[in-house]
């Protein structure tokens, strides 16, 4: 019941209008055009970017994703894929690209290419009435903290935690969760103090349920982009497509309609 409690709020703004998209204007490698689609894998457990609402894939990233693929002039599916196995799917070759709120890093870039399509930052995420006094990093020592696992928000909590011990501060108890949901859900039934994950995620979880609240400010904004497999000439391609939603007001029309405008950085005006 958590876990529905959570994502519930997603079929809502699943029934807003469907952002339009310009026609084709960007000619995809060939083996695109012939399979007539686009496969992204994506996490599906990460409102408002990608969650399921009756039996379908919805949320910024899906919109962007399909958008991407409109102007190439080919469908996008969304085969959903566990995030922590998410870059060996695609180096399997079970999708042609990855969507799914991806920080851009120097790590993974040592695996697979990226598109940069937006900037978030990252939020701590508390029981509403905040009382464990949560409002920053520092504010974490000592408390246990929920996060989905096979993340940078992982790593950096670890990173965070580390720098705390070496201060002379208690070190952040950090509990993995394979679904981002389900950290939150911890959160809620009081298995952990905080949560910590992306700001667009934080916000929309807080819109929907009156259980949370943010504590503190955004943190560390950083791109997220799409991933290729390394060399792939759908980068190419998929760049030209990013730039074309921008240059057309869909990319800002998206995050509008996610209620994200305050969550997210447009990385052009």
């Amino acid at each position: 019941m958590r876990r529905k409690s959570i994502i519930a709020g997603a079929a809502a703004v699943a029934a807003l209008a469907v952002v339009a998209v310009a026609a084709a204007s960007v000619t995809p490698p060939p083996a695109i055009k012939s399979a007539g689609k686009i496969v992204f894998c994506s996490d599906e457990t990460y409102p408002p970017e990608e969650s399921i609402s009756a039996g379908k894939a919805v949320g910024s990233d899906i919109d962007i994703g399909t958008a991407v693929a409109a102007q190439m002039g080919v469908k996008a599916t969304f085969p959903n894929t566990t995030f922590d196995s998410i870059i060996a799917a695609l180096k399997a070759k079970k999708c042609d690209a990855i969507i799914s709120g991806m920080n851009d890093t120097a790590a993974r870039r040592q695996q697979v290419d990226f598109v940069d399509y937006l900037k978030v930052g990252q939020s701590i995420m508390v029981k509403a009435g905040n009382p464990e006094h949560i409002t920053s990093l520092a504010s974490l020592s000592g408390k246990s903290v929920s996060v989905e696992s096979g993340t940078t928000n992982r790593d950096f909590l670890a990173a965070t935690s580390a720098k705390l011990v070496k201060a002379g501060k208690k070190a952040i108890s950090i509990k993995t969760f394979p679904k981002d949901t389900d950290a939150a859900a911890a959160l809620k039934a009081g298995r952990v103090d905080a949560y910590f994950g992306d700001s667009p995620v934080a916000v929309f979880y807080v819109s929907k349920d009156k259980a949370f609240a943010v504590g503190g400010s955004p943190i560390s904004p950083l791109p997220i982009g799409i991933a290729v497999r390394k060399g792939d000439p759908l980068k190419a391609a998929v760049q030209k497509a990013i730039n074309a939603l921008y240059a057309n007001g869909t990319m800002q029309k998206i995050v509008a309609k996610w209620g994200m405008t305050h969550a997210v950085t447009l990385l052009k005006k």
